[in-house]
């Protein structure tokens, strides 16, 4: 039961009344802990006080240094003039504080300049990085050297195309900023982030370029699906590059030539055959995505095999064109005239390479 001085009734509610017991006891056993240390005079409770609120303070402080140090809380949103966002750049190299050095304008295709974003990790300084870069391509020549790479289509990852590696990957920009341009991003010699968080960075990148230049139907999804990485192996004359139908020619008979090949076809598929020594021979590609290179109207361009028309000079005889399924679908065939090759002769090579690289792709019949 309530004592009368504690409580009052309103009808049939009982309502209780505090005092200030609370504060006093709470005072009291602060001075009975005090006591119990041997703090019992005023000035030694005046210095346990004090020494109290050191400690409160350096807590406080090293939290801070350790915030500022291990993560990006007080640091910019995103470097490399806003294109490269700090949430992605964390996500590819790990938490701390983020920055950037540019080496001109590095946002124009020219392939010369880039810009290096860094994250520190730690309170000794250490830092990752990774150099970004926007390249123009106006064929599929630049693409040769990454038969290795993994690739992420358009179509399964929201627009999103290119490809990535441990050390390095690269993104189209978004659709309606033009055909050609793509960022890069490699890593810095201070280790490999892998594969998919480098391509997850390319495109964030990607979209923050296309966001700086106004351009882009949408932003691309990060890509959640990358295709197997291909592997060097011995030539297989009854299919060359694992195209049905594409034979070496007789003599060679695969001896003596390796072929890595990628093992998707989208946005762009290559195959290098090579000697065992590592030489290269020759060099196959398809870019079934338009955005891989500059454009190019095929009704100017003079035909070449079949409904196929040559895709730059006749002269360097390396690529051609071909409507796929209602889009421009580049092919390109790269040789080395100083080296014995496996394969027949320039134009029955040509017929071979399109029609089974067109039939691989689903294309309809070139010739």
């Amino acid at each position: 039961m309530i004592p009368a001085d504690r409580a009052t009734h309103r009808g049939q509610h009982i309502v209780e009344t505090k005092d200030d017991s609370s504060a006093t006891g709470l005072a009291g056993r602060v001075d009975a802990a005090l006591d119990r240390r041997g703090f019992t005079s005023w000035p030694l409770r005046v210095r346990a006080a004090v020494a109290v609120t050191g400690v409160v303070a350096v807590t406080a402080g090293v939290g801070a240094f350790l915030t500022d140090n291990l993560s990006n809380a007080f640091g910019p949103d995103s470097v490399c003039d806003g294109v490269v966002s700090a949430v992605a750049l964390n996500d590819a190299l790990g938490s701390g504080p983020v920055g950037s050095e540019t080496n001109g304008a590095w946002q124009s295709p020219s392939g010369g300049a880039f810009c290096t974003a860094t994250v520190s990790h730690g309170m000794f300084g250490e830092s990752r990085s990774v150099f970004v870069q926007v390249l123009q391509a106006d064929d599929l020549g630049p693409y040769l050297a990454y038969s290795g790479d993994r690739l992420f289509a358009a179509s399964a990852n929201g627009g999103a195309a290119g490809a990535a590696r441990e050390d390095r990957a690269w993104a189209l920009l978004p659709e309606g900023c033009g055909n050609g341009l793509r960022v890069e991003v490699r890593s810095g010699d201070n280790g490999r982030p892998g594969a998919g968080k480098l391509a997850r960075l390319a495109v964030a990148a990607a979209n923050g370029l296309a966001a700086d230049k106004g351009c882009g139907k949408s932003s691309l999804r990060a890509p959640h699906e990358l295709s197997a990485a291909g592997q060097e192996h011995e030539l297989n004359s009854a299919s060359v590059c694992g195209l049905p139908g594409f034979t070496a020619s007789g003599t060679a008979g695969g001896k003596g030539f390796r072929e890595s090949v990628n093992t998707a076809f989208d946005p762009l598929w290559v195959c290098r055959i090579s000697t065992d020594q590592g030489r290269s021979v020759i060099s196959f590609s398809i870019g079934t995505e338009p955005r891989v290179r500059g454009p190019l109207s095929e009704k100017e361009a003079s035909p070449a095999f079949g409904r196929s028309r040559w895709a730059g000079s006749p002269i360097t005889d390396r690529e051609v064109v071909a409507t796929c399924q209602g889009k421009p679908t580049y092919f390109r065939m790269d040789s080395d005239i100083t080296v014995q090759g496996p394969l027949p002769g320039t134009g029955e090579t040509w017929e071979q390479f399109l029609t089974a690289g067109g039939k691989a792709i689903g294309c309809e019949p070139i010739l």
